[in-house]
């Protein structure tokens, strides 16, 4: 709960400036800014419906967004050539809701494909580096020849976590990474992520609604609200943002649950 970072000078990695994205009629942001900094695991919140999803989508491409700019390393992603383009993208590392795994692949080619197909290893190289991965994930031995329907929750939380980490990204994105896991597992990944920042000097754009994880691991907190950033600064002065939704999942049961456990493990 307290930033991990200096906090000047700070190098942004991303910078959104004015983004609007709309659908039809409906609008989900208007003139939303956001910089994500170097070396920091920022978390996007919000209620149902913010766009923290389509946020995320829009940086790193999978949405082109109706106005504003995404500037990426310095760089405005919709003016790049393709070639251009996809060199900024094989910097990013990418973690969907649901894993997002080839269900007719093993866990090492999974982790392969990126591998081979954007860093043009042979197979045998690419499941060797895998197999690396894999163990930076926590996944034992054993999972590396298994399908991702034998998998567990975590276990394909993990995996997929390889595969982002496949290409060794500068910048991590992770789309509800402990959704569906229970508190122990979703502890274990918490503090995964925190190791690997710390190891790898990665940079974690992290989509969440897990008070536990807002709490552990990260540097900062932005608020989807009112079509925009609402805030985003450390979570202690979020906590205080004279606003309803920020007020209620702050300081209802679940957040002052998640304060306190943190406290604790803070004092340990």
């Amino acid at each position: 709960m307290v930033s991990r970072l200096p906090r000047a000078p700070a190098e942004a990695v991303i910078e959104v400036r004015g983004l609007c994205n709309r659908f039809g009629k409906q609008s989900v942001h208007e003139n939303l800014d956001l910089d994500l900094y170097k070396g920091e695991i920022l978390a996007v919140v919000g209620g149902s419906g913010s766009g923290k999803s389509v946020l995320l989508r829009s940086i790193i491409g999978l949405r082109q967004p109706s106005e504003g700019s995404v500037r990426v390393f310095g760089q405005n992603l919709p003016s790049l050539s393709e070639h251009e383009r996809s060199m900024v993208e094989r910097r990013f590392g990418v973690l969907f809701q649901k894993g997002a795994l080839f269900s007719s692949l093993t866990v090492t080619e999974n982790v392969a494909l990126p591998l081979i197909e954007h860093a043009g290893l042979s197979r045998a190289d690419a499941e060797h580096l895998a197999a690396v991965k894999l163990a930076l994930a926590g996944l034992p031995l054993s999972a590396a020849d298994k399908y991702p329907a034998s998998l567990s929750g975590g276990m394909i939380k993990r995996a997929a976590l390889a595969r982002a980490l496949a290409l060794d990204p500068d910048i991590l994105f992770l789309d509800e990474p402990t959704a569906g896991l229970d508190p122990i597992g979703a502890a274990a990944f918490d503090q995964l992520i925190l190791t690997l920042r710390d190891a790898l000097g990665l940079s974690v754009f992290l989509v969440t609604h897990d008070l536990d994880t807002l709490y552990t691991i990260t540097d900062r907190v932005a608020v989807l609200a009112q079509k925009k950033v609402l805030v985003a600064d450390a979570i202690d002065k979020v906590a205080e943002t004279d606003d309803a939704w920020i007020h209620e999942y702050f300081h209802g049961p679940r957040g002052r649950a998640a304060l306190l456990a943190a406290t604790q493990l803070n004092e340990v």
